[in-house]
């Protein structure tokens, strides 16, 4: 698959089958995350891959975080949502968290390291599905962010930019609506006009 194909038939995937993809191509997906461009070669991406119970584990604690921000916790709608809380990260057999991490060199500068991250996080997307792997990005987790850096044991100077649920496609999602070039191009300007 050509890199335009990739970024044109890339889709989040949010069914996929239960049996977990091999070791060897989640460390593809990963290495091609590595690629991201990032200033000054900071390399600011860190990757948890997460398997088996632990995704249950991660889930709790996702599920607790949006507890405490609930006015009736017990109430039944509460505790469906709650449920689909802890429920996401079973959504795949592996799960990749990515988060950024701040810099020692001072030339950088902070949005700078998470907008790498986010790079990383796409090349990993495209990665992914070239490799017939079906993933999405779940950033709404990242909400939990300090329960989940606790409950990974990351230092608290990471910031959380995505959790990813991959495996394999168990459907193949049409492209969303998307606006013309026209739509989104703001401006345009030829110094030699």
């Amino acid at each position: 698959m050509d890199t335009l194909e990739a970024i044109a038939t890339r889709r989040s995937v949010g069914r996929v089958k239960p049996e977990r993809p091999p070791r060897e191509l989640i460390e593809q997906i990963l290495d091609a995350a590595t690629r991201a461009p990032n200033h000054f070669l900071t390399q600011p991406w860190r990757f948890f891959v997460l398997a088996g119970q632990a995704r249950a584990e991660l889930g709790q604690v996702m599920a607790n975080a949006v507890r405490a921000r609930l006015p009736e916790p017990e109430s039944p709608e509460a505790r469906a949502q709650l449920e689909r809380e802890a429920a996401k990260p079973l959504r795949a057999p592996v799960l990749v968290v990515v988060a950024a991490e701040p810099s020692a060199d001072p030339r950088a500068v902070e949005i700078e390291e998470i907008e790498a991250t986010a790079a990383a996080v796409e090349n990993l997307l495209l990665a992914a599905h070239a490799l017939g792997l079906g993933a999405c990005w779940m950033s709404g987790p990242v909400l939990a962010a300090a329960a989940l850096r606790e409950a990974l044991a990351t230092p608290p100077t990471l910031d959380l930019v995505a959790l990813i649920p991959v495996g394999r496609p168990a459907e193949t999602p049409a492209g969303p609506p998307r606006r013309t070039l026209e739509q989104l191009l703001v401006g345009s300007k030829d110094v030699d006009e």
